[in-house]
């Protein structure tokens, strides 16, 4: 009979404990899925193509979005939502576990106002400034603002190692040509901040340069320098396949201290678009640090990059094709016909001027 008694005590006490265990773990999961705290401020948050939920987690946890990376992949384990979509969320601090899982799960979670935007290969300052004013509620005044905030400028140069004190040369126009990585890119909405704009184009540069570290390193020019070659490359370039060889003919000039003559360069200096108009003598000859026509610039790269180069371009400078040309010029259809000497390329021009490939603007 007493052995009976404390079977039962014993019984009433693993129910007490399993009881005390599930209200305890109740209280655990419910903790770790609340809202980390009560702050409304809407956040950007980037679902990358590739991401799965798992990958997702400790960007949420390093957001402070979440508490736990583990219990966020345990919830995602026990509720199984539907595959995680590339996209920008809003989310905030407020939300809870299960709420921001609501928010990527589908379709219906990505945010309606999202604005996708295309930077093209090159695209200089002036032209992306028009792009944002056209795409956002930001004026190209605000573009211009931005990047004359010296402030502004000298924290981008503290946060990103590729980024140096070369570009805030007083001579160069915009100190952020050249850094911002062309593609398409998708914000939150119209609201989206300059400074939002030039750090998902800066961070993806990064990603870019860390790819070619190595060889960058070894290089004789600087990050700087080789991004002002790589932009004068892509505009001189009629494709992709050009760019090695035109690389290589730059380069043999720098060696031997004759100017870059690239009309590009030129066009830039003034402030004009490629081809808007035949470039003056004066323009020529004028004695800008951009101008590598002009005397006062032979042997040298320009200030700074007259474009934003794309990765092709890039790839290119880092890995020129070798060869001993100096000169090249392109025809009317933008085939580009490469000379060692000053002689073969004047023959080249007087013989497309006589098939009528020569171009005019």
């Amino acid at each position: 009979m007493k052995s009976m008694q404390s079977y039962a005590n014993i019984a009433k006490w693993l129910v007490i404990i399993l009881i005390i265990l599930i209200l305890v773990g109740c209280f655990i999961f419910n903790f770790l899925g609340s809202p980390i705290s009560s702050d409304t401020t809407k956040v950007n948050f980037t679902v990358e193509s590739g991401d799965t939920y798992f990958t997702v987690a400790p960007k949420l946890k390093t957001a402070g979005l979440i508490r736990s990376e583990s219990f966020f992949k345990l919830y995602v384990k026990l509720t199984k939502p539907s595959n995680l979509q590339a996209g920008i969320f809003t989310l905030s601090k407020n939300m809870s576990v299960k709420d921001i899982i609501n928010t990527f799960d589908g379709a219906n979670g990505k945010n309606s106002n999202i604005i996708r935007i295309t930077f093209k290969e090159n695209i200089n300052m002036w032209d992306l400034a028009q792009l944002i004013e056209n795409n956002t509620n930001n004026t190209k005044e605000d573009v211009y603002n931005k990047l004359k905030d010296t402030t502004y400028i000298d924290s981008l140069i503290s946060r990103y190692s590729f980024l140096s004190k070369d570009i805030k040369d007083t001579d160069i126009y915009y100190p952020l040509e050249g850094y911002l990585e062309p593609n398409t890119y998708e914000f939150a909405s119209k609201d989206v901040t300059v400074e939002d704009i030039f750090k998902t184009l800066l961070d993806q540069r990064q990603k870019t340069l860390t790819k070619y570290k190595d060889q960058i390193d070894k290089s004789k020019y600087s990050i700087h320098q080789l991004l002002t070659l790589a932009s004068i490359v892509e505009a001189e370039a009629g494709s992709n396949d050009d760019m090695p060889n035109i690389a290589s003919v730059f380069y043999n000039r720098l060696d031997i201290k004759m100017p870059l003559g690239s009309d590009v360069t030129t066009y830039y200096a003034e402030k004009l678009d490629l081809g808007a108009r035949d470039l003056t003598a004066k323009e020529v000859s004028d004695c800008n640090a951009y101008n590598t026509r002009a005397a006062c610039m032979a042997g040298k790269l320009p200030i700074g990059p007259i474009g934003n180069p794309s990765e092709v371009a890039i790839n290119a400078v880092l890995n020129p094709a070798d060869t001993n040309y100096y000169y090249f010029v392109a025809d009317k259809n933008g085939k580009i016909y490469y000379n060692m000497n000053i002689a073969g390329h004047n023959a080249t021009i007087a013989k497309l001027k006589a098939e009528g490939l020569w171009y005019e603007y």
